[in-house]
């Protein structure tokens, strides 16, 4: 054999066609595919074009399960999210609740307390023995010690525990002031010739009973509120307590006025020496004008209408709850106020005022007339001084 011939017989090996056992082989893989989709005679379908009707390749292997997953994580990421946002409302409101409540025992304590001091005013004033008013006042005592004793089973909310001491302070100051004074009293005697130190002493064991409203207000009240706001606490109201509502029903002054009266009281006789009040006047603000009895006035009726009236001690002694009336008559309408002059020294000025008026449009229709009476006090014989009418125009204010 020539060279060429060998050449030849290598060409002819490397371009042999491949058999078919070979061929086979190779297409092994795409018959196994082909059989789940192809013919009942085994041979594979041709490929199905990408689903949208598009002539591109499909997605990239991987690409949807991928999304899936990115789409399950986002999922869950919002509804964690969304628990966390619910949990965090459901502490809030919790939260919220838990002061409201607080406020709620707080308000009913400090209208327990209201109620005391409006009742422990009125008793000063008013007509007792010696032995009736210790008993008042110890009987005063133990109803704020009982305040003092729900106060304490309050639990208040963490942040507002050590405030909440301060409020425990204010009720018991009012407990021993009250206490104090009975004793105070029952010592001392109403009949005592040294009635200016006893009017004293009562004067001093009642700056406790002044000094329970500072600490319920500045220790109490108005840090509970700064709580609440650095809480985030809205619509909550702590209440607020003034036991005495005037100063000078606890002065010496006045505590001067309620032994004259126990004295009196005591021996059951009636006043000696010269008693009584007597009216000087009647003014009408914001108009700016005094009434008088010879001329009729015309009243311009707002809503701040207002008529104060001047009172005077024309006796010897201090007088104490001083009774004053006003009344409108006009028409159909009558209206009828009652006010008090809590003391008043002798030849002392005192004045009260009479406001929130809503005068009815028959007031309006007609001459009224204003009477003003100021009451007797004890002992009192000459009263002709004591009322005036007057007459008048009302008119609505431009």
């Amino acid at each position: 054999m020539s060279s060429h011939d060998d050449d030849d017989i290598q060409f002819d090996f490397f371009d042999e066609p491949e058999t078919v056992e070979a061929t086979q082989r190779r297409r092994l893989p795409r018959l196994d595919r082909g059989d789940r989709g192809g013919g009942g005679d085994g041979t594979p379908k041709p490929p199905r074009a990408p689903r949208g009707g598009g002539g591109g390749a499909g997605a990239p292997p991987g690409i949807v399960p991928l999304a899936r997953l990115v789409g399950l994580i986002a999922l869950a990421i919002a509804i964690v999210v969304g628990l966390v946002f619910w949990v965090g409302s459901c502490q809030g409101k919790s939260k919220h609740d838990a002061y409201a409540a607080y406020a709620d025992k707080i308000s009913t304590i400090a209208k327990a307390d209201k109620a005391l001091g409006d009742s422990f005013a009125s008793t000063l004033s008013s007509s007792l023995k010696q032995s009736d008013l210790e008993s008042k006042l110890a009987q005063y005592a133990s109803q704020e010690q009982q305040e003092y004793t729900q106060a304490q089973e309050i639990r208040a909310p963490g942040p507002l525990r050590r405030t909440h001491l301060q409020l425990l302070d204010a009720i018991e100051l009012r407990a021993k002031g009250l206490a104090s004074l009975s004793d105070t009293l029952a010592q001392a005697g109403a009949t005592s010739k040294n009635a200016a130190d006893t009017a004293t002493a009562l004067a001093n064991q009642s700056a406790l009973l002044s000094a329970s409203d500072v600490v319920w207000e500045q220790l109490y009240r108005l840090p509970a509120l700064d709580t609440l706001k650095q809480e985030n606490i809205t619509g909550v109201v702590i209440p607020k307590s003034q036991f005495v509502s005037n100063p000078e029903v606890v002065s010496s002054r006045s505590y001067t006025v309620v032994l004259a009266h126990l004295s009196g009281a005591s021996t059951g006789g009636t006043p000696s020496g010269k008693h009584g009040d007597s009216l000087v006047g009647v003014h009408v603000s914001p108009q700016g004008i005094d009434l008088s009895q010879s001329t009729a006035a015309t009243i311009q009726v707002s809503a701040d209408l207002t008529f104060r009236v001047t009172v005077e001690n024309s006796g010897d002694f201090p007088e104490l709850n001083v009774p004053v009336t006003l009344r409108i008559a006009s028409g159909n309408t009558n209206i009828k106020r009652l006010e008090h002059i809590t003391s008043i020294q002798p030849t002392e000025q005192a004045t009260v005022d009479f406001t929130n008026f809503d005068l009815p449009p028959d007031a309006f229709a007609n001459k009224a007339t204003i009477t003003v009476l100021v009451g007797k006090v004890p002992g009192e014989t000459k009263l002709d001084n004591n009322s005036a009418s007057y007459s008048v125009f009302f008119t609505l204010s431009s």
